[in-house]
């Protein structure tokens, strides 16, 4: 099984050396900023844009531009929301959820407890990368509450169906473009938002943590492959859904696959072994708090190359999994 580990496309890596080459950088001429930040405006179809060094200081800034307390869910987030609101005194709560899934009525039930309005809730597009949150009827209930809802869409720039990474209901988006993400640079993020005060609230942090001109000529590159690197990964992970016995979210969309495990140590280390990219593992060990909080072992097809994700190369994921786990 040839698998090969996610990286920038040959385009993107020639763009970015071209870049790090140009004299001009050190006279802090850089349209390449300027131009990332239009092509994130436009994916996101959000009228305002930031660039940042990583996902993470997308995160911060974002928190430091609002007052808590803050809505997180219980599994299947980034377990980096919990540590920034800690390191900037921001109150959190954590909703319950279904294996990381917050429905509309399950998000007002919980609000109806809350003696304090919430301020924000932030989730991932995906929960634990492996079920499509239901974005825009989230949406709507945070807005009927006086509620931002802040996307973290590293998994999701670029969906074709529109339903993810939307502007249109997402008050606040963040991604990470690290490795191996959607917009796959090996570093960076952005903020994006139709409110101008998340952005001038943060002026000076967002100052300290602004990218280099070389990601965002990345990043401008891979904007342009994001909707085909996302639909092929989704696609794979349907087929590997569908073909497995027993996984979790089995009819959502999702990134990555995640199978019920009785001995997730032994079962994972057994699938490192048969599966892994490039001597890279793409496996993930559960309870975790980024996937579910229950006895489970992730097959990360997200951090694949698209290129690779054909119909033998599935199955032959699927059987491993079969051999191992069933």
């Amino acid at each position: 099984m040839n698998l090969q580990f996610k990286k920038p496309s040959s385009k993107t890596q020639k763009l970015m050396s071209k870049t790090a080459l140009n004299p001009k950088i050190a006279h802090r001429i850089a349209p390449e900023i300027t131009v990332a930040e239009e092509n994130v405006k436009k994916i996101t179809q959000h009228n305002h844009a930031k660039i940042v060094n990583s996902g993470n200081s997308a995160i911060m800034s974002v928190m430091n531009s609002i007052n808590g307390p803050f809505i997180f869910p219980d599994q299947g987030a980034w377990s980096g929301l919990k540590k920034i609101a800690n390191f900037l005194n921001q109150e959190y709560n954590l909703i319950p959820t279904e294996k990381g899934l917050i429905y509309p009525d399950l998000l007002e039930e919980y609000l109806n407890t809350q003696k304090v309005v919430p301020s924000a809730l932030f989730l991932t597009s995906f929960a634990g990368y492996t079920g499509e949150q239901p974005i825009k009827e989230l949406y709507d209930v945070c807005h009927q509450n006086g509620i931002l809802l802040i996307e973290d869409a590293s998994g999701s720039v670029g969906d074709v169906e529109k339903r993810l990474c939307n502007g249109t209901h997402t008050d606040v988006i963040i991604a990470s473009t690290g490795s191996p993400k959607i917009v796959n640079v090996g570093n960076g993020g952005f903020i994006s938002t139709n409110d101008p005060q998340i952005l001038q609230k943060s002026a000076f942090l967002l100052k300290m943590l602004r990218a280099d001109p070389i990601t965002c000529a990345g990043m401008v590159q891979e904007i342009k492959n994001a909707s085909s690197s996302l639909s092929k990964t989704i696609e794979a992970c349907n087929f590997l859904k569908k073909n497995i016995l027993t996984v979790f979210h089995k009819d959502k969309r999702g990134i990555n696959v995640i199978v019920p495990s009785r001995d997730p140590k032994t079962d994972s280390y057994k699938l490192r072994q048969l599966i892994n990219a490039d001597g890279k593992s793409i496996i993930t060990k559960c309870p975790l708090y980024d996937r579910v909080l229950e006895k489970a072992v992730c097959i990360e097809i997200k951090n694949l190359d698209a290129a690779c994700l054909n119909k033998n190369t599935l199955v032959e994921i699927k059987e491993h999994v079969h051999n191992i786990l069933f």
